[in-house]
C-alpha cells in the first residue's frame, strides 16, 4: 500500500490523478449538458427528465457523492501542482520566458480552476441545494429559469462557461498527453478534439441563460 501512495504522491502520480478524474468530469459534463438541453423543448419535457432522476433518487445520491470526491480529488492535485510548479520555478524566470514554454491555458488553469470552483458552489447554493433540501415543492424548471432570468446571475454563468472552455480545451489535451498519446500522428487530432469539445460545452451551457435571459423572458 505504501508504494501506491509514494507512487501517487509523485509528480507523475499526481498528474495522472488529474487525467483520471479530468476525464471523468469531462464525461459527466456530456450527460449533465444533454439533460439541460431538454429545457429547450418544454417545461413538461424537463420536469419529465427530473422525474426520471427522482426515480433512482438512491442511485443518483451515490452518483453524486462519487462525483463529489473527484471533484475534491481534481482539484487537491491541481493545487498540489501548481504550489510544485510554482516552487520549482526559478528566480530569475521572467515572463517572456513563461510565454515561450507555455501556453495561456496551461498559465491560467489555476485562476481559471479557481474561479470556476467559486462559480459551482454558488450554482449549487441556488439550484441544487434549493431543490433538493427547502424543504418546499419546488419545480426545478421554475427555480433554473427563475435565476437564468437574473441578469447578474446569466453574465456570471456566462463568463464561468467561458473560462470552462479554456480550462477543458487544455485539461482534455493534457489528460491525453499524461496517458502517453503524445505522439506525431496523434497530438493534431487530439488538439483538434480538445478544441471542438471545449467549444461545444461552453457555448451549449452559456446558451441556456442567454436563452431565457433575452429570447424566452415571458413563457
Amino acid at each position: 500500500m505504501g508504494w501506491l501512495l509514494n507512487s501517487l504522491n509523485s509528480s507523475i502520480g499526481k498528474k495522472f490523478v488529474m487525467a483520471i478524474t479530468g476525464v471523468c468530469l469531462l464525461s459527466f459534463l456530456i450527460v449533465h449538458l444533454i439533460g439541460n438541453m431538454t429545457l429547450y423543448i418544454s417545461k413538461e419535457t424537463f420536469t419529465g427528465y427530473v422525474h426520471i432522476l427522482e426515480a433512482i433518487k438512491p442511485l443518483i445520491r451515490v452518483i453524486e457523492i462519487i462525483l463529489a470526491l473527484i471533484f475534491l480529488l481534481h482539484i487537491y492535485n491541481g493545487v498540489r501542482l501548481w504550489y510544485q510548479n510554482k516552487k520549482a520555478k526559478p528566480i530569475g524566470y521572467t515572463v517572456n520566458a513563461a510565454d515561450k514554454n507555455s501556453t495561456l491555458f496551461s498559465r491560467t488553469m489555476f485562476i481559471s480552476g479557481s474561479i470556476i470552483f467559486i462559480f459551482l458552489v454558488l450554482h449549487l447554493q441556488t439550484i441544487w441545494y434549493k431543490f433538493n433540501f427547502s424543504g418546499e415543492e419546488l419545480s426545478l424548471y421554475d427555480i433554473v429559469v427563475e435565476w437564468f432570468r437574473v441578469p447578474w446571475y446569466s453574465v456570471l454563468y456566462v463568463i464561468a462557461t467561458f473560462l470552462m472552455g479554456m480550462h477543458l480545451n487544455h485539461g482534455f489535451q493534457s489528460a491525453f498527453q499524461t496517458f502517453g498519446w503524445n505522439h506525431n500522428k496523434y497530438t493534431p487530432l487530439i488538439k483538434a478534439l480538445g478544441t471542438i469539445y471545449s467549444i461545444i460545452m461552453a457555448a451549449a451551457f452559456a446558451s441556456i441563460p442567454i436563452y431565457f435571459l433575452f429570447f424566452n423572458g415571458g413563457n
